[in-house]
């Protein structure tokens, strides 16, 4: 490691100044302690956020599951609440890395950083989620600006996320075996408005597809996918899979997605 200071504020308007003079926020420090070993990041300050008690805390507030941006992935895995409203919310945490990984991570500092094959992002968008920080709220679709781009502004920090309670609702991820982030993962929901196909993995961050969402809105089924085409143009192409390949799981993760949340 390198020098660098350390705070940990207790009030997030404390936190917010650290970090618009220029502090890096650390909440989970699942992909920011990992970037620093590499000196892929050099931050000269880390404002650490695990001691603000207004970021934590899971609670229903009408129609909506409300979580803390400091909440941890176990937390959200193994809420009575999540687990009763949104279960494809608690299935989809309970998948993410390994349990050290659940441990430690968190909702809002997995929704800040936008991995590209991040799961939460996927959740987010699908059910139509709206994000609160320190300074105003943000809807899913205005949130979300690419790879590890996001509609945050310096000193903006998310507080929690507010997710709207859907009539059903179902995420399926193929892993990619080493990293366990999603090689391809679609999250699935049907709000009773319509339905919201959210896919991760497969592009330059998040992605709502608007074929599958109309074939499904007509019809819930795995089968009413089978005539929509999915353009490989745009997807993701590497080692592990590729652009067609992902393209090719888009549809299937899609019909594992309806299948869980009819079944």
């Amino acid at each position: 490691m390198y020098a660098f200071t350390y705070e940990r504020p207790s009030a997030t308007a404390d936190a917010a100044k650290l970090v618009k003079a220029g502090g890096q926020a650390l909440a989970g420090g699942q992909t920011l302690l990992a970037s620093m070993k590499q000196r892929l990041m050099q931050p000269e300050q880390l404002v650490d956020l695990g001691k603000i008690a207004e970021l934590k805390g899971i609670k229903k507030d009408g129609n909506n599951i409300v979580i803390g941006a400091m909440v941890r992935h176990q937390d959200v895995e193994n809420n009575t609440d999540v687990k009763k409203h949104i279960p494809a919310l608690a299935a989809l945490a309970a998948g993410i890395g390994d349990k050290q990984v659940r441990a430690m991570g968190t909702l809002g500092g997995s929704v800040a950083n936008n991995d590209p094959a991040a799961c939460y992002p996927s959740a987010v968008m699908a059910l139509g989620a709206t994000i609160h920080t320190n300074q105003r709220t943000i809807a899913a679709d205005k949130f979300f600006q690419g790879m590890y781009s996001t509609a945050l502004e310096a000193g903006e920090l998310i507080t929690a996320i507010s997710f709207p309670i859907p009539k059903r609702a179902a995420y399926a991820k193929f892993k990619q075996p080493a990293s366990r982030f999603a090689l391809v993962g679609v999250f699935v929901a049907d709000t009773g408005s319509g339905v919201h196909v959210a896919v991760t993995g497969a592009g330059n961050g998040v992605f709502r597809h608007a074929g599958l969402e109309a074939a499904l809105s007509k019809s819930f089924t795995p089968q009413a996918t089978e005539g929509v085409s999915i353009d490989a143009s745009n997807l993701n192409g590497d080692l592990h899979a590729s652009a067609a390949y992902r393209a090719h799981l888009i549809k299937v993760q899609t019909q594992r997605a309806v299948q869980q949340a009819i079944g």
